[in-house]
């Protein structure tokens, strides 16, 4: 999966810039506030999910105006396409002239990982972000389990509702079982699904972790249950999450909440041993979720045969110059783009493009 051409308008302060890449490494350098991460930002929103900024639409659009265009030109699947983006009170996707029904419809058609300083928190913060990129990452290979995990969320929504509502209502307590039974169907099949990706995805994070430290530390993740349900077994997962939202039930009327579940799950990151968010010093951390990223690459490629655009936004910082270098020459076949403030960073960079940006505008040197 290649970019060829890129043309944004009106998107954050980039009122009209392109950008030609090759095939390889692309860096993009310039100070702060220029517009490198808007620019993968503007590639990113192609895979049809939303900012990894965490920004709305109306936030995205230029001051100057009411909308913003995004025009790309990519070879996917072995054939040349073109796609279009126009963010107004929405988004309006075309694909090779097709306008698309939805955001949902056009995921899956390009295929993109990002890393961004905003990553760090899979490694520095709560199980929410590492649940969040375990979900968007099954999302792109499997657009189905979007579906599923809205009707998950929502029925443990309509539960959590229902335990405050029973102690006014006493009648209302045996409906618990049918919002229990439909929890416990749609969860199996989240808590499933996001088993078999974390046994792919570790078959690579530890082969590129130990890339980046040049093979002096070991990187380890697995699947963290908040409550044992069970393996990979769906109807095994489903009687025993079913059983256990029951048995959970007396504390849930206290606390008026559901404790049992994926959503109280998360992913344990470990290197040689140790919790990477507790132990793990900045730069450990900082590879640590590029090894998340970089293996969410490799298991997208072995899923659909396309290797995915990567991009990554302020990578180097804080890394040594045997992980910088690791990453500037050993991410072959496959196109990068790479932010970064200092040019210095990439002066090991053997083969690629380089562009600067400058007031939104991109400049190739």
């Amino acid at each position: 999966m290649v970019v060829n051409q890129l043309e944004v308008k009106n998107f954050r302060n980039i009122e009209n810039t392109s950008l030609e890449p090759c095939k390889g490494i692309n860096i993009i350098y310039g100070e702060n506030a220029q517009g490198k991460t808007n620019l993968l930002e503007s590639i990113w929103l192609f895979t049809g999910c939303r900012s990894f900024r965490g920004s709305k639409d109306n936030e995205i659009i230029n001051f100057n105006s009411t909308k913003a265009n995004i025009y790309m030109d990519f070879n996917a699947f072995d054939r040349e396409q073109s796609a279009s983006l126009e963010i107004s009170e929405g988004r309006r996707f075309f694909l090779n002239g097709v306008k698309m029904k939805s955001s949902s419809q056009i995921m899956g058609e390009f295929l993109c990982v990002v890393f961004s300083p905003v990553h760090l928190s899979l490694v520095k913060e709560g199980p929410y972000e590492r649940r969040r990129f375990l979900d968007i990452a099954i999302s792109q290979l499997k657009p189905k389990y979007g579906v599923t995990l809205s009707q998950y969320n929502k029925a443990v929504a309509q539960r959590n509702i229902l335990l405050k509502d029973v102690a006014y209502h006493s009648e209302l307590y045996d409906t618990l079982d049918i919002w229990e039974d439909r929890i416990a169907f749609f969860g199996s099949e989240i808590i499933r699904q996001r088993l078999g990706y974390i046994n792919k995805l570790s078959l690579y994070t530890d082969e590129i972790y130990s890339g980046l430290s040049n093979e002096r530390e070991r990187l380890n993740i697995a699947y963290k249950q908040q409550a044992i349900i069970g393996g990979d077994n769906k109807q095994e997962l489903y009687e025993n999450l079913k059983s256990q939202l029951y048995a959970s039930r007396k504390n849930d009327l206290i606390t008026g909440s559901t404790s049992i579940g994926p959503h109280r799950d998360d992913l344990s990151i470990k290197i040689d041993g140790l919790s990477a968010r507790s132990f793990g010093s900045q730069g450990q951390q900082r590879s640590a979720a590029l090894a998340l990223k970089l293996g969410e690459a490799a298991v997208i490629k072995s899923f659909s045969g396309e290797q995915p655009v990567a991009l990554l936004d302020d990578v180097m910082s804080e890394l040594d110059i045997n992980r910088q270098n690791y990453i500037l020459n050993h991410i072959k076949d496959w196109q990068v783009f790479i932010t970064c403030c200092d040019p210095a960073n990439v002066k090991h960079l053997k083969d690629g493009k380089r562009f600067m940006m400058k007031n939104g505008v991109v400049k190739k040197k």
